[in-house]
């Protein structure tokens, strides 16, 4: 479970409890010297995710990575390569009140700019690079295997699309 981010509260307030949310986001994949991706142990469920968070009503989501990174992390980053964007099941977030939403994250890689790296402590608890293999012993938030393996792939990926057009007779 999660704390719920301040703009999703106030939906939350307008169309109450039981609607799935639907709401972009984003995320970085900070790379270091040696290739490894920095992850981030989340407070609540202490499960390991890339740091990120939702996008702000009328705020790009390159804007809302390098804020994100930079409130969760302590660190400046310049964005690099566009991953990919994400969505589905495993992108929908239940929250300590029982309240889910169904997040569309778009990701991106990045290099250090500057900054000195520390969770923030209310979301995040640690941060750790790891490589591919070092991410699969780790507890790992449902969507992250998926967005770990494009950004190691080195391409932009998205899932090829199920949906097919209903059959007229």
């Amino acid at each position: 479970m999660q704390s719920m981010p301040e703009y999703i509260l106030r939906l939350r307030q307008l169309v109450g409890g039981d609607e799935l949310l639907q709401a972009p986001s984003v995320a970085v994949a900070l790379r270091d010297e040696a290739g490894r991706v920095l992850l981030a142990r989340h407070v609540d469920a202490g499960r390991w995710v890339l740091p990120g968070g939702t996008v702000e009503p009328a705020e790009s989501p390159a804007d809302a990575a390098v804020r994100e990174m930079w409130e969760e992390s302590g660190l400046w980053v310049r964005l690099t390569r566009l991953i990919g964007v994400f969505g589905g099941p495993e992108f929908v977030v239940r929250y300590r009140n029982g309240h889910r939403t169904s997040y569309v994250a778009t990701v991106f890689e990045a290099a250090l700019i500057e900054g000195s790296m520390r969770p923030d402590g209310d979301e995040l608890q640690e941060l750790r690079f790891v490589s591919l293999s070092e991410a699969g012993d780790l507890p790992l938030s449902a969507w992250v295997p998926e967005v770990l393996q494009a950004v190691f792939s080195g391409g932009s990926q998205f899932r090829q699309p199920r949906w097919v057009p209903p059959m007229t007779a």
